[in-house]
């Protein structure tokens, strides 16, 4: 069965938003081959509304300047868990309404292929979460404080929590760490 890994960039002071505002300072060769391994192990994408919209815009621009990276990016099937896009427009994207998502999810899981990724932490993330189809989740730590007060840009989540495992971690020069928790079973 394929795996779900979540990969997120969060911030010293849990800040997920605008990670471009912040991370690109900590990007550099060791994260970059990290980025591109952690793709190339994947080959589907699975994304909530908002970083379907963020990476829709941004990643056709991208491609040329990114290379094979940006191919797949572009070019890999993408599954968009949203109520209100009808027309998605970016490579082969499938829209999942949120009724459906679970089930549409596990069967997704259940394809021959290799793993499947997921950038950022959000609702669907919590879906994943609660119903044992999230496998990995992949926090790439950046030694920053953001200072956001904007609660849509943080990783805090009300009214839930989960248990994980740490199950691996890799340091950059850069002061990035990357701590690989898996959930632990309920």
């Amino acid at each position: 069965m394929r795996k779900i890994i979540n990969s997120t960039y969060v911030s010293l002071d849990g800040v997920i938003g605008n990670p471009q505002n912040w991370t690109s300072a900590y990007f550099q060769d060791e994260a970059a081959a990290y980025a591109q391994e952690l793709l190339y192990s994947c080959d589907a994408l699975l994304m909530g509304r908002r970083t379907f919209d963020g990476f829709s815009q941004a990643w056709p621009a991208m491609e040329e300047a990114t290379g094979e990276f940006g191919v797949r990016m572009n070019t890999y099937p993408h599954y968009v868990v949203s109520d209100s896009l009808r027309k998605p427009g970016w490579g082969d994207t499938t829209a999942i309404r949120r009724a459906d998502a679970v089930a549409e999810i596990t069967k997704l899981k259940e394809r021959d292929g290799r793993n499947i990724l997921q950038y950022g932490f959000g609702p669907v993330s919590r879906t994943l979460v609660e119903h044992g189809l999230l496998d990995e989740l992949r926090l790439w730590i950046h030694p920053v404080l953001v200072g956001e007060d904007d609660p849509e840009g943080m990783l805090g989540l009300r009214d839930f929590s989960a248990s994980f495992e740490l199950a691996d971690t890799r340091t950059f020069k850069t002061g990035v760490i990357i701590a690989t928790y898996r959930p632990v079973a309920k």
